[in-house]
């Protein structure tokens, strides 16, 4: 039998039945699923040699929802005529030796049925190679251009071919697919090659029956798997299956000549998406008149959130932002002029109408900004979220350009500050679509600098580079390095605030194109003429490019050269903790790191921490999920001021890395004003800073220097900073001078306060929209998607009665949708009426609030996994079943004998009955737990947990909960004051006065207060430091009592706890030993014993006394048993290298120990300053 290719015979009808499903689910017995059924008659008939007309008749449209087994498919009427109604046009497709070409329908169908009728046809498309019995090819299909595998049996009897192709849907170039919102987590290829998130294959199977001509299909059937989990797929994952079955009815001769009609071309087979973005999943409404929606939408909830939260509000957020982005221009310009005359509605259609993520949003925006119809503050708060929402595409960069030109955008210096950031950041997510990224996207960053640059304006180089900075294009990096010293004359007579900005502009393209920063940073490491600060940033840099073994060791040369401890300690120490790292992104780099560690360790290990030092930590684990955070300080010189601290972080997550928020501080200013002056106290307060003024040499200070700079970067981006120079510095002490003006600030606000004030704001905002959208053969998406939202709300009502009343000088006061969906919400709250009373020259404070008479809850989580069932012919009828059963079907249900129910129902209250309040947390959880199998179902399944305050029994009824406070020295002598004469350990005979005291009173009619007292008292002392803590209850009859003190000296610091009557029933004591810090192998050594102590800490002693030895064995230790000192517990501390610590821990009987544990900080000598202070 010869191999033959599938065709049709133009002269002939084809009769085929057809039936597709897709099921969504744990695809386990007794958890519930969701899934859709197609089902249909199609014709095939040909027009021509190549082209042949499809018709669809008899669509049936099913939909189910519930446990296999126990429910079944059911008929929607309403969507199947919806779809029967654009079906039923007339399709036609070419098709030659078994290739689908092009598609054509009328203009007026949806991309939604013509996908589906891909899926139809898509039965047709399959390579057949006539010499080849087993092949692999990339070829066209559905899913894209994906990687197939082929294989072919003869059945010679039946003259059949059987077809088997295996296609990879991961391994598709280009891919039919859809990423939203996933531009600011790059991708991490060796995390993926640890394990996969998400697996996708589809096979088919194809009889081919052998005509006249060529071979006929005549059965087609296709099962694709979709496998997805937030973890590793090991761990267990969520599972989509799609089946497609086709069967040959009957072959007849084509009568008369098929009618197609108006037709045009629709594309190929792939599958095309959508370019607006498709309805949010979670939330299926209908969208015909969207304004009269959106507004009463936002009417409502501006009314329900306008006194506490409304916890329901949530899902109506969605809905209102999938109605906005259903509205035209006209409609959000007709919403404006609705809304905008109330506050609260105004404040909710802005904060909202940002998340239509097209050029709608951004001809609003200019048509604010051009109008001036909103402040600055509002404008601000809008286009941040705007732009960095925007669906990142060349051509909204080129729109988003046109408010850089808007005179309104500098009106004021935050929200140009803000505009010019925001434009960076968005053409940093458009560049990460297009490659090569066009140069005009940045142009006008890139004007901005040279500018700048041109105009020697300090200001204007580094919003610029900033700008540039969160841009990452590659084709600013020339620019970038005329403002990097050592490349461009002009460079080297820059500020170094402006060369720092400018090395950290290159922080995006490290992984851009790693190999032109290597060579900038690179050189400037070597270059011992730079500022310390630019060489420690750049090698921060460098390392951040994930350099080669033969660079670091590059690196290590020039260390084992350098001078400049400064640079030294930075580098080493940044090099050592990547040695340590464990993370994915790291997994070549700290290989190369220890290897330069051990070359290093000799020279700088011994380097303590009064040098600049990096430190990282992280962790990582096996399900594919891990977090690191990085401490940098970079100091210069001597001075205890660091020149700059910077913090940050990443989260790993399904193949991804996500930059967390960084905060930086810069300080350069600040530490050359105030070095050396020993006029400034350390205490200072608001009148110091006048002192402060007349003190240092404001002269000889430049006014284009910053004291101080700020910034904060969220997903690498940074949002906002704060460069706090003179003028600034001059303006603040101007607004808060204690004298009244218009321009102090301090007394308009007391005058708002006595004339009563009444605020309330309210923000909703969308903290993360992700989402994945592919097709399945059948030509139905399948999405995975993930919203994180929130909604803030604070009401203040307050007025203020000061007595005596301020005077002028203030110094005298101080379509269809099947799935399975993850619902997770948290509401937190705190509902008080409180109001306080302050005493600002005596330091006196008190704080008067009514116990809650009902349960009050502070914090709820909810969560449950359910299979859910929408279409937009009928959203009311929407079908969410929990895919758990109720709890009393659970041991019916489930009989795998892998399987354990768990459902515990937790209560616990501490109760505070003095006060007649119980603070209480419940939490249920309903799990079945497969224990040969996989971590995820421990997130499957329903959650309960809450906090809330609940009224209780007391003796007497309590009307109101009084806190007072003082501070400092008082006029009058507290009973604990007096009896603290025999109770402190100073050797006075005098009774000294406390720190602190703190009374929480319960307040009843006709009754005595009731409540406890706590004071602290401080004496200094030349050698040592004495602080005690005493807590006792406000009752004559009572003696119960806390006492806890803490005695610290140079080398030793002793704690005693006692309690009971006149603290005399129990005792335990604490003692840390530094005496062995400052030898050659430094050590640390505390105990702890006890005298009488409660029942229940003999219980947790003896728990601990058994729990010990099986842990320290697991954990690696070593065990003697021997007779140690009865009520004690010892521990020693042994820096034996710089590597790791030796560990000894004593209790009675028993001794365990190990030695050189890891240390995930460097372990450095100690060393002291002429102040006798000793530095680690």
């Amino acid at each position: 039998m010869n191999i033959l290719e599938p065709t049709l015979n133009p002269k002939k009808t084809y009769e085929y039945e057809y039936e597709g499903v897709v099921k969504i689910g744990r695809d386990m017995a007794d958890l519930a699923e969701s899934g859709v059924k197609l089902q249909c008659t199609f014709k095939i008939t040909g027009v021509s040699i190549q082209t042949f007309l499809l018709q669809i008749y008899n669509m049936v449209f099913e939909e189910f929802n519930g446990i296999p087994g126990q429910s079944s498919f059911k008929a929607s009427p309403n969507l199947t005529k919806r779809l029967t109604d654009e079906l039923n046009r007339p399709f036609t497709f070419e098709y030659s030796k078994g290739q689908i070409g092009d598609i054509k329908t009328g203009g007026e169908v949806s991309n939604t049925i013509v996908n589906i009728v891909r899926g139809i046809v898509g039965f047709l498309h399959v390579t057949v190679k006539t010499t080849q019995r087993v092949y692999e090819l990339n070829e066209l299909g559905i899913h894209g251009v994906c990687h197939s595998a082929y294989a072919i049996e003869e059945n010679a009897a039946s003259k059949e071919l059987y077809v088997t192709q295996i296609v990879d849907i991961n391994d598709c170039h280009p891919k039919a697919a859809m990423y939203q919102g996933m531009a600011l987590a790059e991708e991490n290829k060796n995390s993926q090659q640890r394990g996969k998130n998400a697996i996708a294959t589809v096979k088919y199977a194809y009889t081919v029956k052998s005509v006249e001509g060529g071979g006929l299909i005549t059965k087609a059937s296709a099962l694709e798997r979709h496998h997805f989990t937030p973890f590793n797929v090991k761990g267990g994952n969520c599972n989509l299956q799609a089946t497609r079955n086709i069967v040959l009815l009957k072959e007849t001769d084509t009568v008369g000549k098929p009618v197609t009609g108006q037709v045009k071309s629709r594309g190929n087979l792939m599958y095309k998406m959508e370019k607006s973005v498709a309805p949010i999943p979670v939330v299926m409404i209908k969208l015909n008149d969207p304004v009269s929606k959106i507004a009463d939408l936002i009417k409502r909830l501006a009314q329900d959130n306008i006194y506490q939260l409304n916890s329901t509000s949530s899902s109506d957020v969605l809905a209102l932002i999938q109605l906005l982005r259903a509205s035209t221009n006209d409609d959000l310009e007709s919403l404006w002029k609705q809304l905008s005359g109330n506050n609260e509605h105004r404040r909710w259609f802005l904060d909202t109408v940002v998340e239509v993520t097209d050029d709608r949003v951004l001809k609003f925006l200019a048509n604010r900004f051009k109008a001036g119809d909103i402040s600055a503050n509002e404008a601000g708060q809008a286009l941040l979220v705007a732009f960095n929402h925007l669906t990142a595409e060349v051509e909204l960069v080129e729109s988003a350009k046109e408010f850089l030109t808007i005179p309104f955008s500098k009106s004021h210096p935050l929200l140009w500050n803000t505009v010019v950031l925001s434009y960076g950041s968005l053409v940093y997510r458009a560049c990460a679509r297009e490659t090569p990224c066009p140069v005009n996207t940045v142009q006008p960053l890139l004007d901005m600098a040279n500018n700048g640059l041109a105009k020697k304006d300090d200001k204007d180089m580094v919003l610029a580079l900033k700008a540039l900075g969160n841009a990452g294009h590659p084709l600013s990096i020339k620019t970038i390095m005329k403002f990097l010293p050592g490349f461009s004359v002009k460079a080297d007579s820059l500020s170094t605030w402006v060369q720092t900005v400018a090395v950290q502009s290159l922080r995006h393209l490290a992984s851009r194109d790693p190999l032109s920063v290597q060579d900038i940073t690179l050189t400037m490491f070597a270059d011992r003429t730079l500022p310390t600060e630019i060489r420690m940033l750049a090698s921060m840099i460098l390392l951040e490019t994930k350099p080669s073994v033969a660079l670091i060791s590059a690196v290590v040369e020039l260390l084992l050269q350098e001078m400049d401890l400064q640079v030294a300690s930075f580098t080493y120490s940044n090099l050592r903790a990547i040695s340590r790292s464990r993370t994915p992104d790291n997994q070549h780099l700290s290989t190369a790191c220890n290897i330069a560690v051990k070359v290093l360790a000799a020279k700088f290990g011994h380097l303590s921490y009064r040098y600049s030092k990096a430190l990282h930590l992280d962790w990582f684990h096996e399900l594919l999920t891990g977090m690191s955070r990085e401490f940098y300080v970079l100091r210069n010189g001597t001075s205890a001021i660091p020149t700059e601290i910077i913090s940050k972080g990443k989260l790993y997550f399904i193949g991804r890395i996500l930059q967390l928020t960084e905060l930086g501080v810069r300080a350069e200013g600040l530490k050359e004003l105030l070095t050396g002056r020993s006029e400034i106290s350390e205490d200072f307060g608001a009148i110091d800073f006048a002192t402060i003024m007349k003190i240092v040499n404001w002269q000889s200070f430049p006014k284009n220097k910053p004291l101080l700079s700020v910034y904060a970067r969220v997903f690498g981006q940074e949002v906002s900073f704060l460069d706090l120079d003179l003028d600034v510095v001059q303006q603040i002490l101007k607004s808060v001078t204690l004298t009244s003006s218009k321009e102090n600030k301090i007394w308009n606000i007391i005058q708002h306060l006595q004339n009563g004030v009444s605020w309330h704001w309210t923000k909703p905002y969308l903290i993360l929209e992700t989402r994945f959208i592919q097709p399945t053969c059948l030509g139905l998406p399948v999405e995975i998607s993930k919203y994180l939202s929130a909604l803030t709300a604070i009401t203040v009502n307050a007025k203020t009665v000061i007595k005596p009343t301020p005077k002028e000088n203030l110094r005298e006061l101080k379509l269809e949708r099947y799935g399975a969906q993850l619902n997770s919400k948290t509401v937190m709250a705190l509902p008080w009426k409180t109001d306080l009373k302050l005493n600002a020259k005596e330091n006196n404070y008190e704080l008067n609030f009514t116990p809650c008479k009902n349960t009050m809850e502070l914090l709820s989580v909810n969560s449950d996994v359910y299979a859910v069932s929408r279409h937009i012919e009928d959203p009311m009828s929407a079908k969410m079943t929990p895919m758990m059963p109720d709890v009393g079907d659970l041991e019916q249900s489930f009989t795998d004998e892998g399987s354990e129910i768990y459902h515990p129902k937790l209560k616990y209250c501490a109760q505070a009955s003095t006060y007649g309040t119980a603070f209480c947390t419940k939490v249920e959880a309903k799990r079945v737990h497969y224990l040969k199998e996989y971590p995820l179902y421990y997130f499957l399944g329903y959650t309960h947990f809450s906090c809330q305050l609940e009224p209780v029994r007391s003796v007497n009824p309590v009307e109101k909960i009084k806190i007072q406070i003082s501070i400092g020295p008082q006029n009058h002598k507290s009973e604990l004051s007096q009896m603290t004469v025999t109770q402190l350990i100073q050797g006075t005979d005098t009774a000294p006065e406390p720190v602190i005291s703190v009374r929480v009173l319960a307040i009843s009619p006709n009754v005595k207060e009731v409540g406890y007292e706590a004071a602290a008292y401080y004496t200094p002392a030349k050698q040592r430091d004495d602080i005690e803590l005493i807590v006792s209850e406000v009752a004559e009859e009572v003696n119960w009592k806390i006492c806890a003190d803490l005695s610290v000296q140079k080398i030793q610091a002793e704690a005693h706890f006692k309690w009971g009557a006149e603290c005399q029933t129990y005792e335990v004591a604490l003692k840390v030993s530094t005496a062995g810090i400052t030898g050659p192998k430094p050590f640390v050594n505390a105990e702890i014993n006890w005298g009488d102590v409660p029942s229940f800490m003999q219980l947790l002693g003896k728990r601990v006394k058994e729990y010990l030895p099986g842990m320290s064995y697991v954990m690696g230790f070593y065990q003697k048993h021997e007779e140690n000192t009865e009520h004690e517990v010892s521990a020693m501390l042994v820096a034996s290298t710089h590597e790791g610590f030796d560990v000894k821990v004593k209790i009675p009987e028993l001794t365990v120990y190990q030695q050189e544990i890891p240390s995930p900080f460097e372990i450095v000598g100690v060393e002291s300053d002429n102040s006798n202070i000793y530095h680690m």
